[in-house]
């Protein structure tokens, strides 16, 4: 047997003998397994219900020679939004480092975590200023602040841009902010990265959510296309050896959005409201309520990527220089 990830039942870490004897006598418990995992063993693999995990079968299915034997359908039980995210984050918090760029959704989950954090940027950036001043004040104890080189974007951005599936600045710029995080985890000694992805497109965290005419449409375009966001995070990560794990992407906080109504993600200019006023209890309003910049604006990352555009005849199109790397 091997299982790349980690895999629960209710609540409960398995251990690798738990799996594999559930593997070898009670096979039909492995349907309700949680967790983030790809499992092999004999002529069969399975792979965890949201697809979390790369691997070489469907999400959330059983495979054995080829043909699909059966799903992944944990159904823990209805949590409160509150408890579902904290036992998300319980779950995974063993032997990880926190992804912290000092916005609400990782700044809980560095909280609930008490976890190790890294925060990635280029000297000066919104990301290192605002994370120190968030981690002090939530009482953060072991942070990491790495400044990234401007000489070393181009050389990270050549190495991400085989592996992503689209190739667009934005997703080239995320991945490369990605792997300097990724790479300091490698070489700290993590291959586990608790991140909060999924936050944005579960709870309405975009600004395009205040001008849609059917934000539950928008929603649920969103969140299918987290799938494409996942191959590209996690491609990523196993560069670097590591993988990228997503607390709110738990099933049990994915339930326990779909009891909330879509029209309740906002409350007038104010986007993700239920994961903010639950955020509130750990963090403080201030805190849970400060709308900050997306990772690849925020890191200096982007802001990089396009002055290498224009230093290299690339003034108008950073799109067109992603294609000359490329």
């Amino acid at each position: 047997m091997k299982i790349r990830g980690w895999m629960e039942k209710d609540g409960k870490i398995l251990t690798n003998s738990e799996i594999e004897d559930i593997i070898k006598n009670f096979p039909e418990i492995l349907s309700d397994c949680g967790g983030e995992f790809f499992l092999q063993w004999d002529d069969c693999m399975a792979r965890d219900c949201l697809g979390i995990m790369p691997g070489d079968c469907p999400a959330g299915k059983i495979v054995c020679s080829g043909v699909i034997k059966g799903d992944i359908s944990p159904a823990p039980d209805l949590l409160s939004l509150e408890k579902a995210i904290e036992k998300a984050v319980v779950l995974r918090k063993k032997d990880c480092v926190v992804a912290f760029s000092g916005g609400v959704d990782s700044a809980l989950i560095a909280k609930i975590a008490q976890r190790p954090s890294v925060t990635v940027g280029i000297s000066g950036s919104h990301d290192l200023i605002h994370a120190k001043e968030v981690s002090k004040e939530i009482g953060l104890k072991d942070t990491n602040f790495i400044e990234i080189m401007p000489s070393e974007v181009k050389r990270a951005l050549k190495i991400v841009l085989p592996l992503i599936p689209l190739k667009t600045p934005v997703e080239a710029s995320i991945a490369t902010t990605q792997y300097f995080i990724t790479k300091w985890a490698q070489e700290n000694g993590y291959e586990k990265i608790v991140a909060g992805q999924g936050a944005d497109e579960l709870f309405g965290g975009y600004a395009r959510y205040l001008e849609t005419d059917d934000i539950e449409k928008t929603l649920k375009k969103d969140f299918e296309g987290l799938s494409m966001q996942g191959k590209r995070d996690q491609a990523v990560a196993a560069k670097n050896n590591t993988y990228i794990s997503c607390p709110y992407l738990d099933v049990r906080v994915v339930r326990a959005a779909g009891e909330i109504p879509p029209s309740e993600m906002l409350a007038g200019s104010i986007r993700k409201y239920p994961l903010r006023e639950v955020a509130s209890l750990y963090l403080g309003d201030e805190i849970a309520f400060y709308g900050k910049k997306a990772m690849q604006y925020g890191s200096g990352v982007m802001k990089e990527i396009q002055k290498l555009a224009r230093d290299n005849g690339y003034k108008n199109s950073v799109q067109r220089y992603i294609d000359h790397l490329n």
